[in-house]
């Protein structure tokens, strides 16, 4: 028979082993299985600060300079296709006027969209490497090999001129971007005018099953980066934001695999206790402006377990600031 003592040992080592359990599921119950650990960068419209936004282009830049998502906004075509473009019309990133949804998918395909184009930092070194080789540093040369480079950098400007022409910026849809980077770099989907296009939510959720599916069907892995995908249900990498609250709830109920993030517009600003614990609920993200962020606000949100991301950042210095204030990630023109 156990003495008294034992009794009071085990029961002791009982109640620290519930209090241990109760912990880890208050901790596995406020985190979402599907988010990526990390400080992550997320190139805003792809890699819009050095080529066109929402491009192929942009997109695959954003990928070759290492960022963990690229980020793009969808609308809806005149033919309810999803398209993605930032704004409800054409004018400021193509070559032609009117609202996106006056317009086909095939007629926006067919649109130039050179808006927006940055220079890349490849081509800034090259254009300071050509500055530096016309001063004292430069070797002298023979005007007959002077001559002869000039007109070898002439036939480079009109091989340039011919592929520009060749590869002209196009608008994409979703279906395209999907094609590409589904299973293989990470998705960051805002949902634009969820009001102006009544339906939307179901039709991105319709096409991300379908290629879930795909993706099952091929056993394929995906961004090993951010976390074995194996390991995860949402196995495309992909994470859906609005402005649109109610959006976004509607979102998760009808895909409660992929995480949610709630874009917080400056008119929403502060978050009341009752708004973060809604918005929480159903969001792993909360996505805020830059410029209203501050540590009581990460605090506040941390807390309830959720990760911060912050936008829009452009420069260094906002870089260090966001990462001083606890930030989990940034959205940027310039990833890498």
């Amino acid at each position: 028979m156990m003495s008294r003592r034992d009794k009071a040992y085990v029961w002791r080592r009982i109640g620290i082993a519930l209090v241990l359990l109760g912990c880890a599921t208050l901790i596995v119950s406020a985190s979402n299985p599907n988010t990526p650990e990390g400080f992550l960068i997320i190139a805003h419209r792809g890699a819009s600060g050095h080529e066109p936004e929402n491009t192929m282009a942009a997109f695959e830049e954003a990928e070759r300079l290492g960022s963990d998502f690229i980020e793009f906004d969808v609308q809806l075509s005149k033919d309810k296709e999803l398209v993605v473009i930032h704004d409800d019309t054409v004018d400021r990133t193509t070559d032609h006027q009117g609202a996106v949804d006056d317009y086909t998918l095939d007629e926006l395909e067919n649109m130039d969209a050179p808006a927006g184009k940055g220079t890349s930092q490849a081509e800034k070194e090259e254009t300071e490497t050509d500055k530096e080789e016309d001063g004292t540093g430069k070797d002298k040369e023979t005007e007959k090999d002077m001559k002869k480079e000039k007109e070898n950098e002439i036939d480079k400007e009109k091989d340039k001129d011919k592929e520009k022409e060749k590869e002209k910026e196009k608008i994409v849809s979703l279906e395209e971007v999907l094609d590409r980077f589904a299973g293989k770099m990470a998705m960051l989907i805002e949902i634009k005018d969820s009001k102006l296009y009544p339906g939307i939510e179901e039709q991105v959720a319709e096409v991300i099953r379908s290629y879930e599916k795909r993706l099952a069907a091929a056993g394929l892995g995906g961004h090993k980066s951010i976390v074995d995908l194996a390991e995860r249900k949402n196995s495309m990498g992909i994470v859906i934001q609005s402005y649109d609250f109610e959006s976004t709830r509607l979102m998760h109920n009808l895909l409660p695999n992929v995480p949610i993030a709630a874009l917080v517009h400056e008119d929403k600003h502060p978050l009341s206790d009752a708004t973060l614990d809604a918005l929480t609920s159903f969001s792993a993200y909360i996505h805020y402006p830059k410029e209203l962020l501050d540590k009581q606000t990460v605090e506040r949100i941390h807390a309830r377990g959720r990760k911060v991301i912050a936008w829009t950042i452009q420069n260094d210095e906002d870089m260090v600031k966001m990462k001083k204030l606890g930030v989990d990630g940034v959205i940027t023109d310039y990833p890498g």
